[in-house]
């Protein structure tokens, strides 16, 4: 009864995150579906390139996390779903993410082709980093600043000190440190 004075009953249904083995996201949204239960695993087209051939492939948005909306009586149901390996807890309950949310994940995924998980924690200035594509493709530089989405960076190997601000999303970190520094002349 006093669930309700919260304004809360017991049996509404709401999205948790469940962590799944690796590389089972779409096979464990497959099977929690096929159980009637509502799962949402973000995919993405990604070209994949091969030594023999390039093909598109789908991937999950969320390497390891698959979103269901599940009631209370359906928690032990989905935790015996083979794949999945427990739900991702946040102060010792259920991770619990808003309608809304899922809503605009969805919204994303359907309006942009080329969505892309990045952490920014990854990236910080002095990082040497290659370009995916576009016109400075495989150039290689160092990052001078991290602005949000987007890098300022600057390129080695040109006479001058050229700088530019590229997505965060079309550059990749290279495992090679390099000994030349990008400074004004």
């Amino acid at each position: 009864m006093d669930t309700q004075i919260l304004g809360r009953r017991p049996l509404d249904k709401k999205w948790l995150v469940i962590y799944v083995r690796p590389r089972w996201e779409k096979k464990t949204d497959q099977l929690l579906q096929e159980q009637g239960i509502e799962s949402f695993c973000p995919v993405t087209t990604v070209q994949n390139q091969w030594a023999d051939r390039k093909k598109m492939v789908s991937k999950p948005l969320f390497n390891g996390y698959v979103f269901v909306r599940i009631d209370d009586r359906e928690l032990t149901k989905v935790r015996y779903t083979m794949g999945v390996m427990n739900f991702i807890y946040f102060m010792g309950r259920p991770a619990v993410i808003r309608d809304s949310e899922i809503e605009q994940l969805k919204e994303v995924i359907k309006s942009y082709n080329n969505v892309r998980v990045v952490s920014l924690e990854e990236l910080s200035a002095g990082d040497r980093v290659r370009i995916k594509s576009g016109l400075f493709h495989n150039r290689e530089g160092n990052i001078i600043k991290v602005q949000g989405q987007n890098v300022l960076m600057c390129f080695d190997h040109l006479e001058c000190a050229l700088i530019t601000q590229i997505p965060i999303n079309q550059i990749i970190k290279t495992n090679t440190q390099s000994t030349q520094l990008c400074t004004r002349r």
